[in-house]
């Protein structure tokens, strides 16, 4: 049976991970799930990603923060689902935890969190909710 929300099970697998105190989780690769992590990893959450070649779709592999040992995801949340798709814009762009948490957006100019989109004055789908 074929997986429908991909990116659901990305973050699951993240938030999983960091409640087991796990260093490493291995997510399979696609171009949207790679710039979800290239925000996570801007923004801090995660130490880093790299995308392994394994003949197929390739392997996301992400290194994940901890401070204290501590995870530095205190909370991760889908907004937007292959059922229900949330889009907003710029005007109604969501604030995560008043500001100190990011949302992040799909744009027409590529994936990035509600802070830059509302600098570059762009609404889109909401992806998810970090803090």
């Amino acid at each position: 049976m074929a997986m429908t929300d991909t990116i659901a099970d990305m973050l699951t697998r993240i938030r999983n991970a960091s409640t087991a105190k796990l260093p490493v989780v291995d997510i399979p690769a696609s171009n949207l799930k790679r710039d979800i992590a290239r925000v996570l990893q801007e923004k801090g959450f995660i130490k880093k990603f790299v995308v392994v070649d394994d003949g197929k779709q390739g392997i996301l592999k992400v290194l994940l923060r901890y401070t204290k040992g501590e995870s530095a995801i205190q909370g991760l949340q889908r907004v937007s689902t292959p059922g229900l798709r949330h889009y907003v814009d710029v005007a109604k762009l969501p604030r995560v935890r008043n500001g100190l948490g990011y949302a992040i957006i799909s744009t027409s100019k590529g994936v990035m969190t509600d802070h830059e989109a509302r600098e570059l004055k762009v609404g889109g789908e909401v992806i998810a909710k970090v803090w």
